[in-house]
């Protein structure tokens, strides 16, 4: 019998890793959700909690489900909690210094069998783990919301234990996802893939090509997307689509991965799409509307000089 997973440690509390805690918990698995800022732990546990509860309210969830797995649900501000743990995955900041850091405070304090994955998504699992933990390290790239996303990518390297993969699949299997095994590499498949259509989508905009809601339109209409990529990018966060695109521009020279001056203007200016509430499109009215700063932008040409 191979490897098999029953208790698993999540670290970072944010969206992400709560929603990781959330889908271990609902498949009756033992989770441990690991704050990793300072602050109550406990209100980890409400994150998802709230979480549940709306899917509760809205018939997608069956309450005595939602309050068994919140029970399975352990939070703590303490890397000690993790003792016992068969899979821990990270979900803290993306910076690679950041995560290597926690890798090496949690590599003491792991049994050798232990498999610690990171839920990056651009980042290389060879240079996280270089010198750590290289052949029980994988990638676990969730995608967000991560109750409602089915891919898990699971990114493994050429040190990669041979049971790992096939413990992680079946892991995800349990959650009610589908795992795609995928070799190390900056951005993975899908990120590889996505942010050049991203960046795209912003240079066709900047350049008048259409207004932002028609090239969504055109999208969601003309490929079947269920959502147009300047939504996207919003959705994502326009500093996180930025980074994206440095990483990969400096891993593999393309200009395809070269970040438009639109996107580097907003990032500078703090308008980081929905989570700022403005971005490409302004979120203060309902539906969104193409943000009017942007639009100023682009009629008056103000980006041809710094593209």
């Amino acid at each position: 019998m191979g490897y098999e997973i029953n208790r698993v440690g999540v670290v970072g509390a944010g969206l992400m890793g709560a929603g990781i805690a959330e889908v271990c918990a609902l498949a009756g698995v033992d989770t441990v959700l690991i704050k990793a800022t300072p602050g109550s732990p406990d209100k980890a546990l409400a994150k998802v909690k709230a979480s549940m509860d709306a899917r509760v309210s809205r018939g997608k969830l069956d309450a005595a489900a939602a309050a068994d797995a919140l029970a399975r649900i352990t939070v703590s501000s303490d890397l000690d909690a993790l003792l016992g743990c068969d899979l821990i995955i990270e979900s803290i900041v993306e910076d690679l210094a950041t995560k290597r850091a926690l890798f090496e405070s949690l590599a003491p304090r792991l049994a050798p069998h232990v498999v610690l994955a990171t839920n990056t998504s651009t980042l290389k699992v060879t240079e996280l783990a270089a010198g750590i933990r290289e052949r029980r390290t994988i990638g676990l790239h969730f995608f967000s919301p991560v109750p409602m996303m089915s891919l898990v990518e699971v990114a493994h390297t050429a040190a990669t234990d041979a049971d790992v993969v096939p413990a992680a699949e079946a892991f995800i299997a349990k959650l009610g996802k589908v795992a795609v095994p995928v070799l190390d590499s900056t951005g993975f498949v899908v990120n590889r893939l996505l942010v050049p259509m991203l960046l795209n989508a912003i240079h066709a905009y900047e350049h008048g090509l259409a207004s932002a809601d028609q090239i969504d339109t055109a999208m969601k209409l003309g490929c079947g997307h269920p959502m147009g990529p300047l939504a996207l990018a919003d959705l994502i966060g326009l500093d996180v689509v930025y980074a994206m695109a440095k990483l990969l521009y400096r891993d593999f020279g393309d200009a395809c991965y070269r970040a438009p001056a639109l996107l580097r203007r907003l990032v500078q200016e703090g308008q980081l799409g929905k989570k700022a509430g403005r971005g490409l499109y302004d979120y203060s009215a309902k539906p969104p509307r193409p943000n009017a700063a942007v639009v100023e932008l682009i009629q008056h040409g103000a980006l041809r000089d710094a593209a």
